[in-house]
């Protein structure tokens, strides 16, 4: 389920014979990623009244709870790296709704995370699991977040890695489940180029992985 590494596009992510997912992470505790309408309320990112405008209200994203993705130390004492986790955690979800909601076209919430470029390649991504009938299941692990920050704080490029190894993909007619080849690796890293948007939003401008990249 990962999104394949691309180069000279944003985030084109596409589905393997197996299963392909995306996600970022790091720290300490383990937490899950709130899921509204699994039981567990969504909750907004933990630093947007502090490092973003008041008017920029976040869209809720809701995953059901045969998905989860789980982000291990999300957190950072800089209150603008914090702002930069946190809406990049809020779009790889927005995405993954959009799969399992077998919305093509992303959606708003998407939308709302992603700058022009972004949302075009990251509507091919999800395309690649839409066209295919199929849906996520399974858990996703974000972990070893990574954010850096430059031109004067409006740029930033966010690192982080997934481990596929509990996820799969599903097909929504026939139920048939398929995860991760044996042999392949199911740790994928990812480099995600963001910028800070008028209303303070960091949006997804591209998407770049490298299977087996995690340390």
């Amino acid at each position: 389920m990962a999104r394949r590494a691309l180069t000279t596009t944003t985030a084109t992510l596409t589905v393997t014979a197996a299963l392909l997912l995306t996600a970022c992470g790091g720290g300490d505790d383990k937490s899950s990623d709130d899921i509204k309408g699994a039981g567990t309320g969504s909750s907004p990112p933990a630093s947007a009244s502090a490092s973003t405008p008041s008017g920029a209200k976040r869209p809720e994203i809701s995953l059901p709870s045969s998905f989860r993705l789980t982000f291990e130390n999300w957190t950072s004492s800089d209150p603008v790296e914090q702002a930069v986790l946190d809406d990049g955690k809020e779009q790889l979800r927005a995405g993954y709704a959009a799969i399992i909601a077998n919305e093509p076209d992303g959606g708003e919430a998407l939308a709302f995370y992603d700058t022009r470029a972004g949302l075009s390649a990251d509507r091919e991504w999800i395309k690649s699991y839409t066209g295919k009938n199929v849906t996520v299941i399974g858990e996703l692990p974000v972990y070893d977040p990574q954010a850096a920050l430059f031109a004067e704080k409006t740029k930033a490029q966010l690192r982080y890695c997934t481990d596929e190894s509990k996820a799969q993909t599903k097909n929504r007619e026939t139920g048939e489940v398929v995860g991760t080849p044996r042999g392949t690796d199911p740790h994928v890293a990812y480099v995600v180029t963001m910028q800070k948007n008028d209303q303070g939003v960091w949006q997804t401008v591209s998407t770049n992985s490298d299977r087996g990249g995690c340390s």
